[in-house]
């Protein structure tokens, strides 16, 4: 009879374990917010890149924070695309600046 308390406890306890830490966390408020935010705005830039239909585009990556900060990398193959990806970047609701780190990388 003990024993099966004793094994009910651990079994109990085994599975409190994870509540108990889940509700120590300290996330900050608003980060969920803030992901979404960005991947909406990354998600933005990508389809008005793919929607340019310049090919060297679809090599471009969009890294983009919180503060509506963009920064663009990877290779295209010209001056223009590379001003072109810019200009579509900054033209998205909730950009407030564009990094352009593109490299031009001729085929």
């Amino acid at each position: 009879m003990k024993i099966s308390k004793l094994a009910s406890l651990v079994v109990i306890g085994a599975l409190a374990a994870p509540l108990a830490s889940h509700a120590a966390d300290n996330k900050p408020e608003g980060t969920t917010k803030t992901w979404v935010k960005d991947s909406v705005v990354t998600t933005k830039i990508k389809t008005q890149l793919a929607a340019s239909k310049v090919s060297s585009l679809a090599t471009v990556h969009v890294d983009t924070d919180a503060n509506g900060w963009v920064q663009l990398t990877g290779k295209v193959a010209s001056q223009a695309e590379k001003d072109r990806a810019e200009s579509i970047a900054k033209a998205v609701e909730g950009v407030k600046s564009v990094d352009n780190q593109l490299t031009i990388s001729p085929k």
